[in-house]
C-alpha cells in the first residue's frame, strides 16, 4: 500500500489540495465494505490531483474517503451508518472498535501533519490563499437525469471558512477569472456557496490560523467524467487544469495587494 497522503513544501503562498482524490483502503477493510469498488468510486474526487499544477505546494490525499474522511470532524469521519454517506450501506456489519481507531490514527496523522506543513509555510509566508479542490455528483437519480443547473453551477465556490471581509478582492478575481476563461468557446456557470460552502478541512485552518489564511473550496460538477462509470472526458480534464493554472497571476496579484 502506498503512503496515506503526499506533502509536497515548494515556495509558492498558494497550497493546492486534493483531499477526496484518493481510492486505496487498507487491506483489512476490504472484505468488510458492503459497496464495490464502482460506488465507492462514484462518491469520491477522481482526477482532482490532476488540477494541482498552479504551485509547488501540494497536499494529496491517497486513501479513500471511505476509509476515513478528512474534510469532516473527527465524529463523523468515518461513516458508520447510513445517513453518513448519502444514505448508502458501507460495510456489511458494524465495524468494530478496533477498526474505527486505526481509522482515526490515519486521520489524526494527517492533521498532525498538515500543521506541520502549515506552520513551515507561515514560516516564509505572511499570508497563504488554499485551492482546496473537490467534485460533486449531479446525476445521482440516474445516468440520463442530470440535476437543475440552477442549484448546481459548474464550478461552486465555498467560502464559509475564511475572512471574507479581508479575503473577498481575492475571491472575486478568482471567480471573475475562471468566468472569463475560454472552456472550448464558452463559459462556465461560476457561481459561490450554491452548492457547498466549504468543509471541515477549511474550517479547520481558519481555526488555527485565522485571517492569515484563505482556504477556498472549490467544487466542480462532474460534467468533466461519466460520474457512473468512472470513465474521464480527456479533453475537460485538461481544460479544467489550464483553467486553474490560468487564475495564478491574478489570485497572486489579488494577494499582494491584501493588508495584513
Amino acid at each position: 500500500m502506498q503512503d496515506r497522503y503526499t506533502f509536497i513544501k515548494g515556495t509558492s503562498p498558494i497550497v493546492a489540495t486534493a483531499i477526496h482524490d484518493g481510492h486505496d483502503t487498507r487491506e483489512e477493510l476490504r472484505e468488510l465494505f458492503h459497496l464495490d469498488d464502482k460506488q465507492r468510486l462514484r462518491e469520491e474526487d477522481p482526477f482532482t490531483a490532476q488540477w494541482l499544477a498552479i504551485s509547488d505546494n501540494k497536499i494529496i490525499v491517497h486513501h479513500s474517503r471511505f476509509e476515513v474522511d478528512v474534510n469532516r470532524p473527527a465524529d463523523k469521519a468515518v461513516y458508520v451508518k447510513p445517513e453518513d454517506a448519502w444514505g448508502l450501506r458501507v460495510w456489511k456489519d458494524d465495524l468494530q472498535e478496533e477498526i474505527i481507531k486505526q481509522s482515526m490514527i490515519v486521520y489524526n496523522n494527517f492533521y498532525k501533519k498538515a500543521e506541520e506543513y502549515f506552520d513551515s509555510l507561515f514560516q516564509e509566508h505572511r499570508k497563504i490563499v488554499v485551492y482546496d479542490i473537490h467534485s460533486y455528483n449531479h446525476r445521482r437519480e440516474a445516468e440520463d437525469m442530470p440535476a437543475r443547473p440552477e442549484e448546481n453551477p459548474e464550478i461552486n465556490i465555498g467560502t464559509k471558512n475564511m475572512d471574507h471581509r479581508k479575503w473577498h478582492p481575492l475571491v472575486d478575481a478568482m471567480i471573475a477569472n475562471f468566468k472569463a476563461f475560454d472552456y472550448d468557446g464558452r463559459h462556465l456557470d461560476v457561481r459561490e456557496n450554491i452548492k457547498f460552502k466549504g468543509g471541515y478541512f477549511g474550517q479547520w485552518l481558519y481555526g488555527k490560523y485565522g485571517d492569515k489564511i484563505c482556504p477556498v473550496s472549490i467544487e466542480f460538477k462532474k460534467f468533466f467524467m461519466d460520474e457512473w462509470t468512472g470513465m474521464p472526458f480527456e479533453k475537460d480534464i485538461k481544460l479544467i487544469s489550464e483553467l486553474v493554472k490560468q487564475s495564478k497571476k491574478p489570485v497572486l496579484d489579488a494577494l499582494q495587494k491584501i493588508n495584513d
